[in-house]
């Protein structure tokens, strides 16, 4: 059935310009209320077919900033303009109208949503990534794809608590 789930998307990239970074996770939170599930396409597995099959039935993408970084930074990388392909809800606007402004790490805070992982950041995923490509380390690899797991399911719970 097309047009059945909610994605909560976020992407884990080299640095913060697409002309001179790459993404290296693209995490998707699948929301229906009875199948949910979790997507992650990483490293050689990022490419538009890969993503666009990922989303194939997705009615609406949620993100945090992503109209000024993730959407952009897929389509500068990958030629997939998400924008026009599927509607798009990007929450750091509700949270400013809420007045909670900040990082999403910072919100999280202030509405006092979890994470296991705490003290890592975008900076961190980076050198997660390297140290993963460079030297093997699983461990690296496993903690760059938590931290994206909790980014992209607590896009969820900051929706719900925005409501």
């Amino acid at each position: 059935m097309a047009g059945s789930f909610d994605a909560y998307l976020d992407i884990e990239t080299t640095g913060l310009s697409c002309e001179h970074a790459t993404i290296t996770v693209i995490g998707i939170y699948l929301v229906d209320g009875v199948d949910d599930r979790l997507v992650q396409l990483v490293g050689m597995d990022v490419t538009a077919g890969n993503l666009l099959k990922s989303l194939a039935r997705v009615k609406e993408i949620y993100t945090y900033n992503g109209s000024r970084f993730d959407l952009p930074f897929i389509y500068s990388s990958l030629d997939v303009d998400l924008e026009r392909l599927f509607s798009h809800h990007d929450l750091m606007f509700d949270c400013w109208r809420s007045n909670l402004y900040g990082g999403f790490k910072a919100v999280e805070q202030k509405l006092g949503i979890p994470r296991q992982l705490q003290g890592i950041n975008g900076w961190d995923a980076v050198r997660l990534w390297w140290r993963y490509l460079d030297g093997g380390d699983l461990e690296a690899l496993a903690t760059l794809l938590e931290y994206n797991r909790e980014d992209v399911v607590n896009l969820k719970v900051l929706r719900e608590r925005l409501r």
